[in-house]
């Protein structure tokens, strides 16, 4: 990890120089202008077109958010800046990317508490549990797990935002498809460092980096907002992932899609390797296709489950 610190260097213009940097104010009614009444009262109005299942999405797309304080701790794990203050590229990095991370859980808050659409406290009792729950990414504190991690999940977010985006769009809410496509376009930036990052692993290290990527793929990659709870509701988490699916939000195919990336991306069937790693790279290699496989029977059965009430949006079903 050291030996790519200069790579780190390189690279941290994937952050946005705070002065050229969109805030969450920038997409919001301005209360502070005359007709702020005005401002807010369109702003509801388009709101109003959302449906209630890109609801459920958008809050716990907007809970996960809200747990930064828990990812910046598990990340520190990369970065080991024990003063919090530590001029070297990895820890600038880290305390950028929490930065322009911070903003995305500030404007989908604001959003949706503007918008009157949703329960807010229940909201609110929601990302309370999940900073309070943890959050472990089972990557064992080793640096390449959590670059490995990070890779996936970064891309993740990046297809759920810009499919909310589409999805709003279409529905009417263009305020909520700029929101969504300003949040993805983060994420697309986050997702290049740390996939190049790992990139550079793999170049230096392709033994280690392979049984790394095997390793988190073993079972399935920790979704950071699994131990969101409303207090209600003990499998909110399952629950909201149904929704997502059946929105086409984020898919068990979209899954496979970032592992076939993440293979191709990183050459790994390029890799010149022997032995138990050999095995690992050709288990790699497979595994899209068995996620894709999985896809259609997911799908199917996804239109079994019957609707759940969520206090998010008032008891109603979805």
């Amino acid at each position: 990890m050291r030996a790519i610190e200069a790579d780190v260097d390189e690279n941290l213009d994937l952050l946005v120089p705070v002065d050229r940097a969109w805030q969450p104010t920038d997409y919001l009614p301005d209360l502070e202008a005359d007709n702020w009444r005005e401002q807010l009262e369109r702003f509801r109005t388009t709101a109003q077109t959302i449906s209630d299942d890109l609801l459920v999405v958008l809050v716990g797309d907007m809970v996960t958010e809200e747990a930064l304080p828990s990812y910046s701790v598990a990340l520190n794990g990369l970065v080991r800046d024990q003063e919090g203050t530590s001029p070297a590229p990895w820890a600038r990095w880290l305390r950028g990317w929490t930065a322009e991370e911070n903003r995305h859980g500030d404007l989908l808050n604001a959003y949706l508490r503007l918008t009157g659409r949703v329960n807010m406290r229940a909201v609110e009792r929601t990302v309370h549990h999940l900073i309070a729950n943890g959050f472990n990414p089972k990557s064992h504190a080793d640096p390449y797990n959590l670059l490995v991690y990070t890779s996936f999940q970064e891309r993740a977010t990046r297809i759920s935002h810009s499919n909310v985006a589409r999805s709003a769009a279409r529905q009417g809410d263009a305020n909520l498809g700029r929101i969504c496509g300003l949040i993805a376009g983060d994420e697309a930036r986050h997702e290049a460092f740390y996939t190049r990052m790992m990139g550079r692993v793999l170049d230096l290290d392709p033994a280690g980096g392979i049984l790394a990527f095997r390793s988190m793929l073993r079972g399935l990659i920790a979704m950071p907002g699994r131990f969101m709870d409303d207090g209600r509701d003990p499998d909110l988490f399952d629950h909201f992932a149904v929704v997502a699916q059946r929105a086409n939000v984020y898919t068990v195919r979209d899954y496979a899609s970032i592992i076939e990336h993440l293979v191709k991306t990183w050459d790994i069937a390029g890799r010149a390797v022997t032995g138990k790693v050999a095995q690992a790279q050709d288990d790699l290699c497979r595994q899209a296709e068995r996620y894709a496989r999985l896809a259609e029977r997911t799908s199917a059965a996804l239109q079994k489950q019957p609707t759940v009430a969520f206090g998010w949006i008032h008891d109603r079903k979805v």
